[in-house]
């Protein structure tokens, strides 16, 4: 008996765009955090006017924001690859459970009926 019992003549449907999704992801997410990275860096470069206080709390700004950001893309990104996996497992093969008789029932087998 083997453990997965899969359903005799189920004919499996072709991969589509959740393949394609999940194949882009490994790149999103580097682009996701590559692009925020790159506006808190160049925050750096650019020139401030104001006192040093002043400019060291617009650079911290720029770099919560980027964080906000990455951690926002990051959060995007992952919902729609678990979205695109849960679509590739349910267009998979499709498994036969074992049988096995019910214990309630509205008629029982044997014995007087229940209400």
């Amino acid at each position: 008996m083997s453990m997965f019992n899969q359903l005799p003549g189920f004919v499996r449907t072709p991969a589509g765009l959740e393949r394609v999704i999940l194949r882009r992801m490994p790149k999103a997410f580097l682009l996701s955090a590559l692009l925020p990275a790159l506006a808190a860096l160049s925050a750096r470069w650019f020139d401030w006017s104001g006192s040093e206080a002043a400019v060291a709390a617009s650079i911290q700004m720029v770099d919560f924001v980027a964080i906000g950001v990455v951690l926002l893309l990051w959060t995007l990104l992952l919902t729609l690859a678990i979205g695109a996996f849960i679509v590739m497992v349910m267009k998979g093969p499709a498994y036969v459970a074992d049988g096995y008789p019910l214990v309630e029932s509205d008629r029982p087998l044997d014995g007087p009926r229940r209400p």
